[in-house]
């Protein structure tokens, strides 16, 4: 007989509060030509009294797909930490990274707009992205808060990014655009469309040197500065995608200026493989983040249970 059928009467320990799903909530509009885009977003909101941190997820798809549903595990070991988790969409090629860009300060500033709805800290709001999601995270660490790249008129204070979590993303636009067969650009491969924008129409091919600068400038490595907040750059070392150097030389760089990087390498981990999904992964990734954060849950403040 099992044990389940031995006893009639089972305490449950209180551990982890009740978490709410809000999907599909509109963050922003974009007018086209003949119709309007809504771009959306899903929140997954711990039942508790107590102003929480917030983390925005920007999913990763080589800037060809945004699927926000991706990464459910760690999202909800997050959300049973007492965060609020907030995963966006955003625009992908053929519009440009001004879109993207702008698309996830859009999201950002939402969580601030929203944040008594939510009970969220706006002291409090972090980014995380994987691959292309985690360079747009690395980017909106170092840009959040100035006008750079986007077209938005978001407050500089709607914007701004308490800490930076990176998976498999890249930092340096210079040695992701290139054709290992040919010394120039490939102006097929995703991260230039991203960059240099898709046209119909005929247009005078970028120089070399107009193409380098716009690499540059649209690098995270190339935008370090004093009151960038703590990132935590993670990567597998059998990565054949990304190359591992990409979070290497992030790392380095922030820490030779004297910013808070930590550089996690997941040995013989691929590029979004089944080594992402692992609890133990989920866990270090809540534990840094709560760390950076400073905060704590303490004894959870649950809200009746019956209502919201």
């Amino acid at each position: 007989m099992s044990q389940l059928n031995q006893c009639c009467n089972r305490k449950v320990a209180i551990k982890v509060p009740q978490v709410d799903e809000y999907h599909d909530l509109v963050y922003s509009q974009v007018k086209g030509r003949w119709d309007t885009q809504e771009l959306k977003m899903s929140l997954l909101v711990p039942r508790t009294e107590q102003l929480k941190p917030a983390v925005l997820y920007l999913p990763g798809g080589g800037f060809t797909e945004a699927n926000l549903h991706k990464l459910i595990q760690l999202k909800l070991v997050l959300a049973e930490a007492g965060v609020v988790v907030a995963s966006a969409t955003y625009r992908t090629i053929p519009s440009n990274l001004s879109a993207m860009v702008t698309d996830a300060k859009q999201a950002l500033a939402y969580l601030y707009q929203q944040a008594a709805v939510y009970r969220i800290d706006p002291n409090k709001i972090a980014v995380i992205g994987d691959s292309a999601g985690g360079y747009l995270a690395q980017l909106l660490g170092t840009i959040s808060q100035t006008p750079a790249i986007s077209q938005t008129q978001v407050q500089s204070k709607q914007n701004q990014v308490a800490a930076v979590v990176s998976l498999y993303g890249f930092s340096n636009l210079l040695l992701m655009g290139a054709d290992p067969k040919r010394p120039e650009f490939d102006p097929a491969a995703p991260t230039m469309l991203m960059l240099n924008g898709v046209s119909l129409a005929p247009q005078k091919p970028l120089m070399p040197a107009e193409i380098t600068e716009r690499a540059r400038q649209a690098s995270p490595l190339f935008k370090l500065h004093s009151g960038i907040p703590p990132f935590l750059l993670m990567h597998g070392d059998a990565d054949q995608l990304v190359p591992l150097a990409q979070t290497k030389a992030m790392a380095t760089a922030m820490r030779q200026a004297g910013l808070d990087a930590e550089e996690i390498i997941l040995a013989g981990a691929g590029h979004g493989t089944a080594e992402w999904y692992q609890p133990e992964v989920a866990y270090l990734i809540r534990d840094w983040l709560l760390e950076k954060l400073d905060w704590d849950s303490g004894p959870l403040d649950l809200k009746q249970q019956t209502t919201l």
